[in-house]
């Protein structure tokens, strides 16, 4: 045996003895991340409502409050107000109206046509309905929709006042679309099979598939109310899809989507910890 191979074999056993020494063990930690926004100045949080449209099975400005004020009562230091939920589209909706060209003037009444009767009136529906409304018959079912109502955000006078009535809170406000959403694709699902030796076996298998799901689309707005200013907005986007065989309700998807973005909106008010561990010799 020459020097060299004894070396060699000196330090395998030393490595082997340090090995059988050794042990590992796991150490939790916690790394805090600070909030995306400055709250200090506020003691309160007043989740308004939201502009929100789409799929007419869920009320996604009632859900979206109820949901947020939950959320925020057990993971923020802030106190919620509890208060009626805003109707926030039927305000946007006022807010806009002043701005609509004028409607054309009635018809004089001593107008009268060829047969010397007075002039025609629309025809009011023959199945006992009333006439159509066209200020309330108009539903959001996509961004551009939104665009016309989302004037009411920058109405500075409006959520200062708001925020006088409740002690001049932080305000969180918005948008929510909660759309159907459908796709059709090849996707890749694994496929199980048994080989001829009784193993059980998977692969991947490609298959055309026509999915139907749901897109969430909030955006959040955050406004001062002691000065009825923005001073911060974030928009998210979630999306999920279903097989042909699964029959989702609306309600259980949008709380879903909405389970994923809910980390990210809280961090915008609290300080979040991010749960890890650490393996250490000993």
């Amino acid at each position: 045996m020459t020097a060299r191979t004894a070396a060699a074999l000196g330090s395998a056993a030393l490595v082997l003895v340090a090995s059988a020494c050794t042990s590992f063990y796991e150490v939790p930690i916690e790394t805090p991340i600070q909030p995306k926004m400055d709250v200090t100045p506020f003691q309160r949080v007043f989740i308004a409502g939201f502009i929100a449209g789409g799929s007419e099975d869920v009320d996604a400005n009632l859900e979206t409050v109820r949901l947020l004020r939950s959320q925020l009562r057990s993971k923020s230091s802030l106190r919620v107000i509890d208060a009626d939920v805003l109707p926030l589209v039927d305000l946007a909706r006022e807010q806009v109206r002043p701005d609509a060209p004028p409607a054309p003037e009635a018809p004089p009444a001593e107008a009268t046509n060829a047969a010397g009767s007075e002039a025609a009136a629309p025809a009011a529906p023959t199945d006992g309905r009333a006439p159509a409304d066209p200020q309330h018959d108009v539903r959001i079912k996509d961004e551009k929709d939104l665009e016309p109502l989302e004037g009411i955000f920058a109405n500075v006078d409006y959520w200062k006042k708001l925020g006088e009535e409740y002690q001049n809170p932080l305000i969180v406000t918005g948008t929510v679309l909660f759309t159907p959403h459908a796709r059709s694709g090849f996707v890749q699902r694994e496929q199980e099979y048994y080989d001829s030796f009784g193993r059980r076996r998977v692969v991947p298998v490609r298959t055309y598939m026509e999915r139907k799901g749901f897109i969430l689309r909030p955006k959040f707005i955050f406004i001062d109310g002691r000065t009825g200013t923005t001073i911060y907005s974030e928009s998210f986007r979630e999306e999920v899809l279903y097989s042909p065989q699964q029959n989702t309700p609306a309600l259980s998807s949008y709380f879903e989507l909405m389970d994923r973005l809910i980390p990210s909106f809280l961090s915008t008010l609290s300080t979040q910890k991010v749960k890890g561990s650490r393996i250490l010799l000993k």
